[in-house]
């Protein structure tokens, strides 16, 4: 019997109905009847599923409904509220593990209603909801075709539409991701440490910052200690605590009794990955220039806690952001055939089978903020656990792989740019940096060897194995990810790649005139808008006015539109050729090149101005001659105005007719053949002055 490999979400069809797999047990899949609209989950043999997609009783089919994942409410809306609301009172009986056994879930029902005073037929037709449309919050929607609003993804409903306010006379200023970004930042500094320093002290240094870094900002708009307190304790209250904050930090990293393990609390694959950042220990030369130093990358690992099995990776010369973790984290839901191709390292879905969304994702939220991650939270179900402040340790399985995986270059690539301690050397010695070999391209051909060469080959001797782990499973990575899948609670979701790709994309404002769409500087042209008219010039169509799209940083050939702000429905927009030195061109490069631009052309207009104004000094100096009085009248002036042109123009012909002949008196003749003598007498021409008729005008 072949291998098949069934994902949670996965939706299947079997006599004419399709059913939806709710979660897999080692023996057995609980699924629901999408056609159904009392239906129940069942529980059915894993055997039978396997036998049937086998013989093709059983086949794989399309989410039918896969568009809600596209579907992102308004902040703050209705919609998003009901969502909500529906979730946190159903989230009891759909997070438990038996919630498929009868029993167990009319019990759980029982207390739902009496804690939220609900009818057992509401609780049911959220349940049903919930299951039937892909286990995703958005799946609790009021009704998902007509959900959301106009307006922003974070914009507050108090504010007009087109751009957003960002000052309230009433209200002060907005809370904004990069004032969100520097409160965090602020708290990190100065009050999650062992100083004792107090709130509102922590927020005059806030205060500090913001004026030096906005100094045109007057006082009544800088936001308030209130703002900024709820901050605090929207991000941090579970992770840090006011009365605790003396050693408390130290006591928990490096004194409190480890009671626990990681692996003990997951289920199995997918249960949780952990993602987390470090710069590579060794320097890299350029990949066009070998003599061109770069400096160190950085690396991104994504780790199954589980299998301790690496689902993905990012290297590359972006810092710690969010642009560089979503790379990494791409990559850890999707296919790597592909990925490992475009290295030369050809391998089979089977040798690296992580696929799917993990169940949670523990990270450092300061790096993954923004819209993005909450679409990752509330359209795709996935718990985003923020790692609290300076504990590294909380992440220990990232962190120790990047101690092992470091470890396999680090021994051999001595004398090849690895980092050796102080850079500064003895008198005669030599700096480390200057021995670098490797380019980018190589070092993630390493780094891509040895992850797969781990996760199907290193021996974990630390490993803290389950009673009902055989002793016969070793524990490799990939050994202890197959055993998961196939005996354990199976958490991995499957998900439209596409879904996935667009949502996770960085956003922008666009512009569309009648040159077609601006993003960045760089023009694009979509069918969809040329079919609407809104290019078309002296129309009387409006056109929007405060459109988004997706771009993805390292390709600007193509943008994703959306025309709605409550859904992930995307237009494609290609660059025009009015734009075509920006082919190929990454974000980065149209940058470079734009401002390269810039540059040569202030230059330029400098040089035109100068130019310019000696010009016009000329031509005032000459317009400035003194008029001669002429003895004639006006009216018999302007009469001989025609007489007056044609002696000019005989006397410029001549001009021409005598400058030719001494042009002429300066070409040596060619030598003359011997029988050509005589064929110059005989055969002279004269051509009749056609001047006049050639050039000559109606006066």
């Amino acid at each position: 019997m072949r291998c098949f490999v069934l994902t949670i979400n996965e939706v299947l069809s079997f006599e004419e109905s399709s059913f939806r797999v709710l979660t897999i047990l080692p023996h057995s899949v609980i699924w629901i009847n999408l056609d159904l609209a009392n239906a129940f989950p069942i529980e059915i043999s894993k055997t039978e599923i396997l036998k049937g997609l086998e013989d093709l009783s059983i086949q794989r089919e399309s989410d039918p409904h896969q568009s809600i994942a596209f579907i992102q409410p308004e902040k703050g809306s209705i919609q998003e509220t009901k969502r909500d609301q529906n979730y946190a009172l159903i989230h009891p009986l759909i997070s438990h593990e038996l919630f498929f056994i009868p029993a167990q879930r009319g019990k759980i029902i029982d207390e739902i209603m009496s804690q939220h005073r609900v009818t057992k037929q509401t609780i049911y037709r959220l349940i049903r909801r919930y299951w039937q449309r892909g286990q995703t919050p958005n799946a609790l929607l009021p009704d998902y075709r007509n959900s959301g609003a106009k307006g922003q993804k974070r914009t507050p409903k108090d504010k007009k539409l087109g751009r957003p306010r960002i000052y309230n006379n009433e209200q002060g200023i907005n809370v904004t991701e990069d004032i969100e970004k520097l409160f965090y930042r602020t708290i990190k500094l100065f009050f999650l440490k062992d100083n004792q320093h107090s709130l509102p002290f922590v927020y005059r240094k806030f205060q500090t910052t913001y004026k030096n870094l906005y100094p045109d900002t007057i006082e009544a708009d800088i936001p308030t200690i209130w703002q900024f307190k709820y901050y605090y304790e929207k991000e941090f209250k579970k992770i840090e605590s006011i009365k605790a904050r003396i050693s408390t930090s130290n006591y928990r990293k490096d004194h409190r009794p480890l009671q626990s393990t990681s692996t003990s609390q997951t289920l199995g694959p997918g249960s949780r990955y952990e993602i987390d950042a470090t710069i590579a220990d060794i320097y890299l030369v350029s990949n066009t220039n070998p003599n061109s130093i770069v400096g160190r990358p950085t690396i991104y690992f994504v780790i199954d806690v589980f299998s301790r099995l690496v689902t993905g990776f990012y290297i590359g010369f972006e810092s710690p952001s969010y642009l560089a973790a979503i790379q990494a984290l791409n990559l850890a839901m999707t296919d790597k055939v592909k990925y490992c191709a475009e290295y030369g390292i050809n391998i089979q879905s089977e040798d690296w089978p992580a696929i799917g969304l993990p169940d949670a994702l523990l990270a450092d939220r300061g790096e993954l903020l923004g819209y993005q991650i909450e679409a990752l939270e509330k359209t795709f179900a996935v718990r985003v656990e923020n790692a609290p402040a300076r504990r590294g340790d909380a992440k220990g399985i990232v962190e120790q792989a990047f101690n092992t995986y470091q470890a396999y270059f680090k021994k051999e690539g001595k004398g090849k740019g690895v980092v050796e301690g102080t850079i500064v050397k003895k008198t005669g010695g030599r700096d480390y940096r200057q021995d670098a070999t490797l380019n980018i391209h190589e070092f993630t051909e390493i780094i891509l060897a040895c992850i797969i060469s781990h996760n199907q080959f290193h021996v974990l001797k630390t490993y803290d194995r389950e009673a009902d782990i055989p002793n016969s499973v070793p524990t490799i990575p990939l050994h202890l990810w197959n055993w998961g899948i196939q005996n354990r609670t199976g958490k991995l979701r499957s998900v439209s790649e596409e879904a996935l790709k667009i949502a996770l994309l960085p956003r922008t404002k666009i512009t569309i005139s009648d040159l077609g769409i601006k993003a960045f500087g760089v023009f694009y042209l979509a069918k969809e808008i040329l079919d609407l008219g809104w290019l078309h010039r002296k129309t009387e169509r409006s056109r929007p006015q405060n459109l988004e799209a997706a771009y993805d940083p390292y390709s600007m050939n193509k943008i994703y539109i959306f025309p709605h702000s409550n859904s992930l429905e995307y237009w494609i927009g290609s660059i025009s050729s009015r734009s075509r030195e920006f082919i190929d061109c990454s974000f980065w490069e149209i940058k470079e090149k734009q401002k390269a631009q810039k540059e040569n052309l202030v230059e330029y207009e400098l040089e035109a101005s100068k130019k310019r104004r000696e010009l016009e000094t000329v031509i005032s100096k000459k317009l400035k001659s003194k008029n001669v009085k002429s003895p004639l009248k006006p009216s018999q002036r302007i009469a001989e105005i025609s007489i007056n042109k044609a002696k000019e123009k005989s006397i410029e012909r001549k001009g021409k007719v005598q400058q030719q002949k001494i042009i002429n008196t300066n070409i040596i003749p060619m030598p003359k053949a011997k029988i050509s003598s005589i064929l110059q007498d005989t055969e002279a021409v004269h051509y009749p002055d056609l001047t006049d008729e050639l050039f000559g005008e109606d006066d």
